[in-house]
């Protein structure tokens, strides 16, 4: 008896590490829709391969920004030389400051795949892992060095990556090597275009010419499968919740108040546990009775 359960237990767990390895392999083979953000820098547009399949709520949330035409004539708020560029949340509406899109609900996060260079990501609030609305950003370099502070992929929760640039990332880099980086307000980094000969103190009544001017975002193919071939990396130690415990050490990734069972946590299995080791030396005594 003990024979049979234990080869049929077997069975069971090679089931098991088959469903998860193919499951791996599929997660790790995005597939999806490709957007076109056309920019005032160039005539060209930068061209992107979003994750539907393995972040969905992240794209539905974009796309459903981009059907609603909320990105059109908005502009680049924020350059991090060397590390990223961003957009999606203020627009120019002809004098200071940048006024602020409207945003909808915030979209769960999703930090399934690593913050590289030319992927593009979702911005948040600071210490608060689902609060990304309608900004992202470019990653200009790989920002998920485990042991640099500005590891993306650890920092909030992990900011949600849900695509990669396949064409124009020339454009990015062109933005990001903007000289005048001007602050107003609470935003700071504006990539502003101005004569040589003028700087951000010159800039007290900008026109529209000077911003980089986000002119269209749009669907090109919405098919659901558009790049077998694109294979982005895995984020490697993710901390889904934030609590600055990564999952695989996280007794609850799910919890940022909790990372390791308590008492309350562990009394029942230990009851159980109890209770099955009790019956065994039973079972055991009555063998030897016997």
């Amino acid at each position: 008896m003990f024979t049979q359960i234990t080869k049929k237990n077997t069975r069971k767990i090679f089931a098991l590490v088959g469903i998860a390895t193919a499951t791996l392999g599929i997660a790790n083979t995005a597939t999806a829709t490709i957007v076109a953000i056309k920019t005032s820098l160039s005539p060209d547009s930068i061209e992107i391969n979003l994750f539907d399949k393995t972040t969905p709520e992240t794209v539905k949330n974009f796309l459903n920004y981009i059907d609603n035409g909320h990105y059109t004539n908005s502009v680049v708020h924020r350059v991090s030389p060397g590390f990223v560029v961003q957009a999606g949340g203020f627009e120019f509406s002809g004098t200071w400051p940048l006024t602020p899109l409207e945003p909808n609900a915030p979209v769960v996060n999703e930090p399934v795949y690593s913050n590289v260079k030319g992927t593009i990501a979702m911005a948040k609030k600071g210490n608060d892992v689902n609060s990304a609305t309608n900004q992202w950003f470019f990653n200009l370099k790989d920002n998920n060095d485990t042991s640099d502070a500005n590891n993306l992929d650890r920092q909030n929760g992990g900011f949600t990556v849900f695509g990669q640039v396949i064409k124009g990332f020339d454009i990015i880099e062109k933005i990001s090597l903007i000289q005048n980086l001007c602050t107003n307000g609470a935003l700071q980094g504006i990539p502003m275009i101005i004569e040589s000969n003028k700087t951000c103190t010159d800039m007290v009544v900008p026109g529209p010419e000077n911003f980089v001017v986000i002119e269209q975002v749009t669907i090109i193919d919405s098919s659901g499968v558009t790049d077998d071939g694109l294979n982005p990396l895995l984020s490697k130690y993710p901390d889904s919740d934030g609590d600055g415990v990564k999952d695989i050490d996280d007794a609850f990734p799910s919890d940022p108040n909790k990372s390791v069972p308590d008492v309350e946590d562990s009394g029942g299995s230990m009851t159980w546990f109890t209770i099955a080791m009790l019956g065994l030396l039973a079972t055991r005594k009555r063998f030897i009775e016997s």
